[in-house]
């Protein structure tokens, strides 16, 4: 086709604005049925939605902030004028929409995963909610954890298991092959959602969820335990301050022991696998080990503060 006429589009972007010069083709053939019928260029939906000034790469990172790192609007707000962008909370919402929007039409492509389903022969379908701030929708997703491939995403402003059971049967509704079994946590509502829609298929709590709860009494007492080993190494900030103005070489090797200190106290672990205290206790174990053979050595005077 000809190109009948350009258009000029502006596209604000992660990290530029850019200026975007279209060249629109139409067909002139008056026996068309296509006659006048504008075809944009097909990379301009590379670029950024339909009517829209932000590219695709700012409704990604929306996403991104909102439901992985669970920020409000106003957090993302923020974040996105701390990083140069020009952008109201109205649009930021606005955007959001599009985002899940975007979600829900890549996963109604489905003959790609109709196939990778008829393969496995069966799912494991787990189902989970992600809430950014209390009082928001709650975004609801159906997995199958067999391939790993997510089956529906919907925001819902209610949770209740009438609900729920509502998504899951749409979601097997449009399966090849049968559900053989769900996982979720133990919330009361999902539990009602998953014995209305499947009541004959076994439904299990997810192994993270069992952890945690078993482990509750051993966090509990290995984060008293970090807080009194706090409590005895308190005062390693003024010895800092003793010495911190020398250039002597002892005082210079107190500066790397309260240093070290310091480092393991903000070692928070990763419970309830990685207990904090603990790792806390072997640190400093290690480092007071370390002055007792430095002591030995004669490597301190007898009146030294440390």
């Amino acid at each position: 086709m000809w190109i009948d006429y350009e258009n000029y589009r502006t596209v604000t972007r992660l990290e530029e604005v850019v200026r975007l010069r279209l060249k629109v083709r139409r067909c002139q053939n008056k026996a068309c049925e296509r006659y006048h019928k504008a075809y944009r260029p097909e990379g301009e939906g590379a670029w950024a939605l339909p009517e829209h000034e932000f590219g695709l790469d700012v409704i990604a990172q929306m996403g991104a902030l909102r439901y992985q790192q669970h920020q409000t609007v106003s957090e993302i707000h923020g974040h996105l004028c701390r990083r140069g962008l020009a952008i109201s909370e109205r649009t930021v919402t606005n955007l959001l929409d599009r985002y899940d929007e975007l979600v829900a039409i890549h996963l109604g492509e489905s003959e790609r995963l109709q196939h990778l389903l008829q393969e496995q022969g069966r799912v494991i379908l787990a189902l989970d909610g992600m809430q950014p701030d209390v009082g928001h929708e709650v975004l609801w997703l159906i997995r199958d954890c067999l391939s790993g491939e997510v089956l529906l995403a919907r925001s819902l402003l209610s949770a209740e298991g009438e609900v729920l059971a509502a998504l899951l049967s749409e979601v097997e509704e449009n399966l090849p092959v049968p559900v053989v079994g769900v996982v979720s946590d133990g919330q009361r509502s999902i539990r009602k959602g998953v014995a209305l829609a499947f009541p004959d298929v076994p439904h299990g709590l997810c192994h993270f969820h069992y952890l945690r709860e078993a482990a509750r009494p051993i966090y509990e007492a290995d984060r008293h335990a970090k807080k009194e080993l706090k409590k005895r190494v308190r005062g390693v900030r003024g010895i800092e301050r003793q010495v911190e103005a020398s250039q002597e070489p002892m005082e210079q090797v107190i500066q790397d022991y309260c240093g070290a200190v310091r480092s393991a106290l903000t070692d928070d672990g990763r419970p309830p696998l990685d207990a904090a205290g603990l790792r806390l206790e072997e640190r400093l174990s290690a480092i007071a080990d370390s002055l007792e053979r430095m002591a030995k050595k004669g490597g301190f005077h007898s009146n030294s503060s440390a």
